[in-house]
């Protein structure tokens, strides 16, 4: 969703207007998936760490045993939210998932019980600044997204688009 990528949409054929809705789409919903991983990652350092304020002396089979719980916790978002066009993942930007495997790497997370105070706290950190990254490159994907149905709408409204050309 370079800059530019929208310029000159008054004039793109329609097919084109729908291809690009089509790939914005892919990237949507790589990035959301991505967004949840973070999220999820980030529930269970939250976890660990609340788990340590307390005082409570819990194993690793105790941390398993109550992520059902950890992980549903965000799961909705406030308001409307949007219905996925699509189930898979999308295309996942490598150098995100290299920070998310930079912030907390799984092979740390699956041992969270062990991993020191200030590498979880700094964990914590890293993992709310890339899921803020992450939540502001949705919602920029989002805006590109709206502008191109706001054209699509825009053209059948006026004419220059009609339903029986989808049929042709």
């Amino acid at each position: 969703m370079a800059p530019g990528y929208l310029q000159g949409l008054e004039s793109w054929p329609l097919d084109e207007l729908r291809s690009r809705r089509d790939q914005a789409t892919v990237v949507e919903t790589g990035l959301s998936y991505l967004r949840r991983i973070v999220q999820g990652r980030l529930d269970i350092v939250l976890a660990e760490q609340r788990r340590r304020e307390a005082g409570e002396q819990e194993s690793l089979t105790d941390l398993v045993d109550q992520l059902p719980s950890i992980l549903s916790e965000h799961v909705h978002a406030p308001g409307l939210g949007r219905l996925p066009a699509l189930m898979g993942p999308g295309e996942l930007d490598d150098g995100l998932q290299e920070r998310l495997e930079g912030a907390m790497p799984e092979s740390r997370l699956a041992n969270v019980t062990e991993v020191g105070d200030a590498e979880l706290h700094s964990a914590g950190d890293r993992l709310v600044e890339l899921e803020r990254e992450v939540s502001g490159l949705r919602r920029s994907v989002f805006d590109v997204l709206d502008r191109l149905q706001e054209e699509i709408v825009r053209r059948y409204r006026t004419g220059e688009a009609t339903v029986d050309s989808l049929l042709s």
